[in-house]
């Protein structure tokens, strides 16, 4: 009869620990850009925030909420730490399963920030949160916090 819950707690753990690990992957600029390019039918919503960035951490529930409006439309919603690459397990993995994070959740694995941001978009300063849209050959790229409004507004626009 101790075997049980015991059993049922070890697969609650490794399930769990299974699931939200796979949720946060490595990513390089040229990786994402693959997988945009090899996506071309669908409209990608990358977003770039971080863990310690407030107005990232308030409009992260409006990607979740686009995502879950639009899965029948080929709709991908990115969602793309700039976070050390040193904090994946200390503060991305606990944070991203902490919210609950159901959308495809990556860790940027780049060393120069000037040389992503540039590869990102020319026109980035670098501040976050910051959001590329792109369908097809149409890009637009927003550098500040969106309302779910506003993020709705330019999901619609494409």
């Amino acid at each position: 009869m101790k075997a049980k819950p015991f059993l049922s707690l070890f697969l609650l753990v490794v399930l769990s620990t299974v699931s939200y690990g796979q949720n946060v992957k490595l990513i390089t600029v040229d990786q994402l850009h693959e997988r945009i390019k090899n996506g071309k039918d669908s409209t990608y919503v990358v977003n770039f925030w971080a863990t310690w960035c407030a107005p990232c951490v308030k409009e992260l529930p409006h990607f979740e909420k686009l995502q879950s409006e639009f899965k029948s439309e080929k709709l991908a919603v990115l969602l793309v730490s700039v976070d050390f690459k040193s904090k994946l397990n200390s503060a991305v993995i606990p944070f991203v399963k902490r919210k609950n994070l159901q959308n495809q959740v990556f860790l940027l694995n780049e060393s120069s920030p000037q040389e992503y941001i540039d590869r990102i978009d020319p026109s980035w300063s670098g501040s976050i949160p910051a959001t590329l849209f792109i369908k097809d050959d149409k890009r637009k790229f927003v550098e500040t916090e969106l309302t779910y409004e506003q993020l709705l507004t330019e999901y619609k626009k494409l």
